[in-house]
Parts: structure tokens; sequence; C-alpha cells
């Protein structure tokens, strides 16, 4: 149960791999089914419901150069589990090379103090934060479209952009006043 590392192994040629992390796996799988369909670059995608990763098969494991934190509004365990999870990954790796996904936000059940805190958590780490519609498969393409766009980056397969520059220009940022109470 180590930290998982960002330049610890070598990139393969013409080749990008993701982690997609989430509690519940109700997003995940239809998530990397059209990961996979991919056809300008090899994408292997690893699925995981939290970090640590297991140790006995760390040899074979490729370079990782994407984590994707996939968090459910409507589920608290959701949250902590990301929360939790964070501290098994190397500081390398915030820059650029992780993402916040959020899924149900339009929910009515999800409550807003939730949705602050994956967005505060988001800001404090320097780290981009998705909204993606699970429900419907124009939700899920759309949301494969735009982990493609950060996964290409954070790989190295797109000249003159780095993962910290594109993760500069899509960090989630929170207005000043975040912490104000709301008079609604």
């Amino acid at each position: 149960m180590s930290l998982l590392k960002p330049f610890s192994k070598l990139p393969g040629l013409n080749t990008a791999n993701i982690l997609l992390v989430e509690s519940e796996e109700q997003f995940q799988q239809s998530l990397a089914d059209v990961l996979v369909e991919e056809t300008s670059v090899t994408v292997n995608v690893r699925l995981a419901k939290s970090l640590p990763l297991p140790m006995e098969n760390d040899e074979s494991r490729p370079r990782i150069d994407l984590v994707v934190f996939i968090i459910n509004l409507t589920s608290e365990l959701s949250l902590q589990s990301a929360e939790a999870s964070l501290k098994y990954l190397d500081p390398g790796y915030f820059l650029g090379k992780v993402c916040f996904m959020v899924t149900n936000a339009r929910n009515a059940s999800a409550p807003a103090e939730r949705l602050d805190a994956v967005r505060k958590l988001a800001a404090s780490l320097h780290c981009p934060l998705l909204f993606a519609e699970n429900q419907t498969p124009d939700g899920v393409a759309s949301a494969t479209e735009r982990l493609l766009t950060i996964l290409k980056v954070a790989a190295g397969l797109v000249p003159i952009a780095t993962a910290l520059y594109v993760s500069n220009l899509t960090r989630c940022t929170l207005p000043l006043d975040i912490d104000q109470p709301s008079f609604d």
C-alpha cells in the first residue's frame, strides 16, 4: 500500500492510461466502455473502487497518466471515499494529472453543501472539476469527450501542451463569497 507515483514508469508509445475511481461503480463502467472505443490513440482504462491499489500486480501495472475521481452527489460515501483515497496519490499527480467528475448534480436530493464541499476540495488541490450526466448516452459521450481531451494532454500526446498548463486553464476556482451564508 504505497503511493501511486506519476513518473515511476516509462510511458507507452501512442498510449494513454486512465484510472477511474468510484466507490459505487455506477457510472464508471459505462464511461470505460466509451473511452476504449477511441481510435486516434490506445486508451487503457483501469477501474478502482478506492485507493490504494493492491501491491501484487504493481510491476505489471502501466504508468497512470490521469486519475479521475467520480463523485456521486447523492451519496455521502462517494465523497468520503474520494477524500480518503487522495492521500495515496503522490503530490506529482496534482500537477495536472488528477480531476474530479461529479454526477447527479441536478438531482433535487443532492444537498448543496455536498456540492460546495466538492468544489472546495477541487479548488484546494487546483484540479479540474467536471460535471457529467450519467443517465443518458449523450451525457456519457459528452463526459468521455471532455475526459479524452484532458487525458491526451496528461499523457503527453498533444504537442506544445502540458498537463499543468491545461490544469491551470480548467481548474476549479471558488467565488469569494462561497463561505458566506446565503440569504435566499
